[in-house]
């Protein structure tokens, strides 16, 4: 099966968050073929990927190894608190 050719316009950013950070940081960011490289990494280790646009562009003005602004921490922390209840099988989605 062949792969479709790459969207020259898509963006990705990867997060990662340890306890000692005092906020999220920009470990990865890209566009177009890179942008596929980090959502396909994303997949192989397991790591769910969300698709928002308007999140993706505000974070793509943030330099790599730095952490997300302050601007950024309530929406950040709503996609982990949903992406927790996502794993705990507990999506708010479902009615429960």
């Amino acid at each position: 099966m062949t792969k479709p050719p790459s969207d020259p316009r898509r963006e990705a950013v990867a997060l990662a968050y340890r306890q000692s950070d005092a906020a999220p940081r920009v470990v990865a960011k890209g566009r177009g073929l890179i942008a596929d490289e980090i959502i396909n990494r994303a997949h192989e280790h397991g790591v769910y990927v969300h698709e928002s646009p308007e999140l993706v562009a505000l974070l793509t003005q943030v330099d790599i190894d730095q952490h997300i602004p302050p601007q950024l921490y309530i929406a950040v922390a709503e996609l982990l608190a949903w992406l927790y209840r996502v794993e705990q099988g507990r999506d708010g989605g479902s009615g429960s």
